[in-house]
C-alpha cells in the first residue's frame, strides 16, 4: 500500500479511534479469524450510521486497512471526498454501468491484499428490532468473481451511542460495543459456477445466516425465523425509511401486518 493512503488511514485513526476509545467499551472475540497475508472481503451487519467506524477500529487495530464500498455521493463532499479518495475507499453508484467499476475498484485491493468491507444489506437494517435484513448479491458477485475468503463479522451496542437515523450521540452512560468475528463463510459449493441470480442469491443467503448466527451469540437470543423483507414491506432499499430524530417504529409488528414506510450512510452494496 502506497505510504500516502497509510498517511491517510494514520490521519483517520488519529481522529476517530480516541473519540471512539473514550466513548466505547470495547469487546472483541474471534480476531484470530481474520486471515493473514491475503485479501478478503468482510460482510458486517448494518443497524447505525457509525458502524463503519466500529469495523474500522476494529480491522486497523489488526493492522488491517479496511476499504469500504460507500454510496458516490459521499466522494462529492468538500474535504470527505478527498479523504475517501485518499484512503482508497470505493464509491458505488446505485444504477447503471458504475456498478461494474466499483467491482473493478474491490477486486484491486483484494488482489494487492487487502480487506474490502461490504455490507450486504445495502443499507440499515430494516427490521424494527435490528436483526440482519434479506441481503443483497453485492458481496456474493464479488466472492464468486476472486475467489476470496468471505468472513463475517456481527457488532452489537453502537446502536445505544448513535440510535437509527438519530440526530446526535447518547453519550451517558457509558456504551459497550462488542463485535465478533466468525469463520469464513462456506461457499466452496457455489465456487466456478456460473453468476446467475440463483447462485447469487444462495450465496448471499449462506452469508446472511452465518452473519445472523453470530448476531444471535452477541445478543444471547434468537433472530426471526423469517428475514425481514424490505420490499415484502413496501419500504425502499436505499435512503431512511423514517426522518431522522422521528420515533423509531420499535420492535416487530404481529404477523401479517407491515410496517409503513415513512420516508426513504449509508454504506454501498453493489447489487
Amino acid at each position: 500500500m502506497p505510504w500516502s493512503t497509510r498517511l491517510v488511514f494514520a490521519f483517520m485513526a488519529g481522529i476517530a479511534l480516541p473519540v471512539m476509545n473514550a466513548l466505547t467499551g470495547k469487546e472483541w472475540d474471534g480476531l484470530e479469524k481474520l486471515p493473514a497475508n491475503e485479501g478478503f472481503i468482510v460482510v458486517p451487519n448494518h443497524c447505525t450510521e457509525i458502524d463503519p467506524i466500529v469495523v474500522g477500529h476494529m480491522l486497523y487495530s489488526q493492522n488491517v486497512m479496511p476499504h469500504f464500498l460507500a454510496k458516490d455521493g459521499l466522494f462529492e463532499v468538500p474535504v470527505l471526498g478527498a479523504i475517501l479518495r485518499g484512503a482508497r475507499q470505493i464509491p458505488v453508484e446505485r444504477t447503471g454501468a458504475g456498478a461494474g467499476k466499483s467491482l473493478d475498484g474491490a477486486k484491486r485491493v483484494l488482489d494487492e491484499g487487502g480487506a474490502v468491507v461490504v455490507y450486504p444489506e445495502g443499507t440499515l437494517t430494516r427490521d424494527p428490532d435490528l436483526w440482519p435484513m434479506k441481503g443483497r448479491t453485492g458481496a456474493a458477485r464479488l466472492a464468486l468473481s476472486t475467489g476470496a475468503k468471505v468472513v463475517p463479522v456481527a457488532h452489537w451496542g453502537a446502536q445505544e451511542l448513535f440510535p437509527r437515523y438519530a440526530k446526535s450521540l447518547k453519550v451517558f452512560p457509558r456504551k459497550k460495543v462488542r463485535v465478533l468475528v466468525g469463520d469464513p463463510v462456506d461457499l466452496d459449493a457455489f465456487m466456478g459456477l456460473d453468476g446467475d441470480k440463483a447462485t447469487l442469491e444462495a450465496m448471499t443467503e449462506a452469508i446472511m445466516k452465518d452473519i445472523t448466527a453470530l448476531m444471535e451469540t452477541l445478543r444471547g437470543g434468537k433472530a426471526p425465523a423469517q428475514r425481514w423483507d424490505p420490499s415484502a414491506h413496501h419500504q425502499s432499499t436505499h435512503g431512511r425509511f423514517v426522518e431522522r430524530g422521528a420515533k423509531d417504529p420499535g420492535t416487530r409488528k404481529p404477523s401479517g401486518q407491515t410496517a409503513d414506510d415513512a420516508g426513504t450512510t449509508e454504506t454501498g452494496d453493489v447489487q
